[in-house]
């Protein structure tokens, strides 16, 4: 026979943000402004593309859904055309 489920005790409370994490991302965020901001994403966008894309891909939504909430539709085709070489 398995043990019955106890209730959670002590501890942060469900959905309270961990104040190391607030912390560090308090200091990055003050170390953004010291560089300039937006300004300084602008610079790192045209000089290193690469840096800049890994830095976008982190910011975004990581699934997006369709109208209302449902999935994506999409739709492909494959259009096979011959050419013909001598005109």
């Amino acid at each position: 026979m398995s043990e019955p489920k106890r209730s959670k005790t002590g501890g942060r409370s469900k959905g309270t943000p961990n104040k190391t994490t607030s912390a560090v991302k308090d200091a990055i965020l003050e170390a953004f402004e010291a560089v300039g901001g937006a300004a300084y994403l602008q610079q790192v966008a045209r000089e290193d593309f690469k840096t800049f894309c890994t830095l976008i891909g982190k910011v975004l939504p990581m699934q997006v859904t369709g109208a209302d909430g449902n999935a994506i539709k999409t739709h492909a085709k494959i259009e096979f055309v011959i050419v013909d070489p001598k005109g």
